[in-house]
């Protein structure tokens, strides 16, 4: 509207840790609160009062919740390997490949993320030893990442270590794993990472 004068309402982003549980790994950098409430849930309490009510604010909060949980605690299983969630999925998918190698496009193409961050994440793996560089004989001016031997065994002992603790989602059963997959994939699809 015409010299209508809109107000800026600051919303705060909640983020608290969530107290372990037997079947959780600790949160790395930070300790439990053990608060008596649900800070989500406070949250979308005071949105509605505000706002009105919102499924999609409280959703997309826990999912954002959850994304923090599960990459402090993958990170964690991954530190004595010197990986990072993003290098672990990089070396999985070159033992994923027959050869052991992809082109960095490619590795892009299949993680979904940006060259620069495959440029990064290979220099990473190749400074530890895990791949190395290679041209790529289809393409002369292309560049290969091939995983090496220590490579493969990092991965092998770092995937044991994940799959023993469910990749952080040991409090889940298969059944509710399996419809959290199906939902976020509604999400991917709408968003264009592929068509159905």
């Amino acid at each position: 509207m015409r010299g209508s004068i809109t107000k800026a309402v600051a919303i705060p982003y909640i983020a608290v840790p969530l107290p372990p549980s037997s079947s959780q790994l600790p949160l790395s950098g930070s300790r439990p609160l053990n608060l008596p409430f649900d800070p989500i849930e406070r949250a979308a309490e005071t949105w509605r009062e505000k706002f009105g009510p919102s499924s999609a604010m409280a959703a997309v909060t826990s999912i954002m919740r959850a994304h923090q949980i599960l990459l402090a605690q993958l990170d964690t299983l991954l530190k004595p390997y010197d990986l990072t969630f993003a290098r672990y999925e990089a070396l999985v998918l070159l033992t994923f490949s027959r050869a052991g190698a992809l082109p960095l496009s490619k590795i892009g193409e299949r993680l979904m993320v940006h060259p620069t961050s495959v440029t990064n994440t290979v220099d990473r793996l190749e400074r530890a030893g895990l791949v190395k560089r290679m041209r790529n004989p289809k393409d002369g001016r292309g560049v290969l990442a091939h995983i090496t031997d220590e490579g493969r065994d990092v991965v092998s002992r770092a995937t044991a270590d994940l799959m023993e603790a469910g990749f952080g989602m040991g409090m889940y059963g298969d059944a509710d794993l399996g419809e959290m997959f199906d939902l976020l994939k509604t999400l991917r699809v709408a968003a264009g990472d592929f068509s159905v």
